[in-house]
């Protein structure tokens, strides 16, 4: 029997401004916030779309001292310890080991064997943000801008069971390879043009009217860097830096 595919269970953005940042997305994408543990030694916040927790924010930690702000997802790992080291011994990198956190679940930092950064979790109980890829305020799809993206793909099929969708003729920027973890596609990857310096991924948080969150990112400090503009199916989406420059993403549509 093959092995069930794993998905992204959760997103977080290690930013240099939690509060500044928590407003911005508030306003932006439409969440609620919430403060979750730690108190003044652990200042964490759950956005939630409803009452679905989906992402959360933090800051930027000691021991990544230098990074710029940055979203990142956490994809379903069974047993933690074994996928970190079958990423390791397929040639990606760890960041950071296994370790609990209380009562959460247990998780690693790990990158592809291109640099694409990204972490694996075991959640405990249920854990996980809710499958509801097209609400308002989920994430609606995943982007990987690989340094050659065939090689990408292979891992991350070896790695997490994903599947090959469809492909998209994208003219000179090369293919856009969509993939699924079971059922429908839940993102797409692709070579990056060579002005970026380096791969990653990119997430989709799905809003209403497309240019009125443009005016909303516009008004509260980010910078629309490319769009709004059409994709296949119909919907619209766009690419921003919030306040502090971390690269985000938006999908939704257009009166």
């Amino acid at each position: 029997m093959p092995a069930n595919p794993s998905k992204f269970v959760w997103y977080e953005l290690m930013t240099s401004d939690v509060d500044s940042a928590e407003n911005f997305y508030k306003t932006v994408v439409g969440w609620k916030s919430e403060q979750w543990g730690g108190g003044d030694e652990m200042h964490y916040v759950i956005l939630k779309a409803g009452d679905a927790s989906v992402a959360g924010l933090m800051a930027i930690p000691d021991e990544a001292a230098g990074m710029n702000p940055a979203w990142v997802g956490y994809i379903y790992a069974a047993d933690v310890d074994a996928a970190t080291e079958s990423v390791r011994k397929d040639g990606g990198k760890v960041f950071r080991a296994p370790a609990d956190i209380p009562e959460v679940g247990r998780f690693s930092v790990v990158a592809d064997p291109q640099g694409a950064v990204f972490m694996l979790f075991t959640p405990k109980g249920e854990g996980g943000a809710p499958a509801a890829p097209m609400a308002p305020g989920h994430i609606g799809w995943h982007e990987l801008m690989a340094a050659e993206w065939k090689s990408a793909f292979d891992f991350y099929s070896k790695q997490f069971h994903w599947s090959k969708g469809d492909a998209v003729d994208m003219g000179p920027m090369g293919t856009y390879q969509l993939f699924a973890a079971g059922g429908d596609a839940i993102g797409g990857m692709m070579t990056k043009p060579p002005q970026i310096p380096s791969p990653y991924w990119l997430y989709y948080f799905n809003v209403g009217d497309i240019d009125e969150a443009a005016e909303r990112i516009a008004k509260n400090n980010g910078k629309v860097v490319m769009g709004p503009m059409e994709v296949p199916g119909g919907s619209w989406v766009l690419q921003a830096t919030d306040p502090q420059g971390a690269l985000f993403a938006l999908v939704g549509s257009r009166k």
